[in-house]
């Protein structure tokens, strides 16, 4: 774990919030070029949008894709997000290319970067990122705890 890696999960729980106005989960990513350039920032957006794939990290790859200027390779690129991805947002991860994962919070219901799956760094795939986990852990749990507290 590094300084840029808590900076870039700090930025993802910047944007965390944005999704309480709708409803959604408070999940935040972002995705940094390697200069450490952010390319885009984006919080869930499924209940507004009425996308089950609108997660914060799908949205945050198509707006750095299309920043990037690469089409639709973020190689080089680092994802930050608040919580360990899903399955299908660890997919969308193997196929842009990016080549650092980092998160906060481990997920282990639907984790897939190492809580219950590992589809990241899966042998079989020809592309695996780094994986940093648990930066920032405690400050992201609690922004979700805080939401489902209130929810029950």
């Amino acid at each position: 774990m590094t300084a840029r890696d808590t900076e870039l999960v700090r930025a993802a729980l910047e944007v965390a919030p944005g999704a309480l106005s709708t409803g959604d989960v408070p999940i935040g990513a972002v995705v940094a070029a390697p200069d450490g350039t952010i390319l885009a920032r984006e919080h869930n957006r499924r209940e507004a949008a009425a996308d089950p794939t609108a997660h914060a990290e799908i949205l945050a790859l198509r707006a750095a894709a299309r920043a990037w200027g690469d089409g639709w390779r973020l190689s080089e690129c680092t994802l930050a997000v608040t919580v360990e991805p899903c399955t299908m947002c660890a997919g969308a991860l193997v196929l842009s290319r990016v080549s650092r994962v980092v998160f906060g919070v481990w997920e282990p219901r639907t984790g897939a970067v190492g809580s219950l799956w590992d589809v990241v760094r899966d042998r079989r795939s020809n592309h695996r990122p780094e994986v940093v986990g648990g930066v920032l852990a405690a400050d992201c749990a609690a922004l979700l705890e805080e939401f489902f507290d209130g929810r029950r």
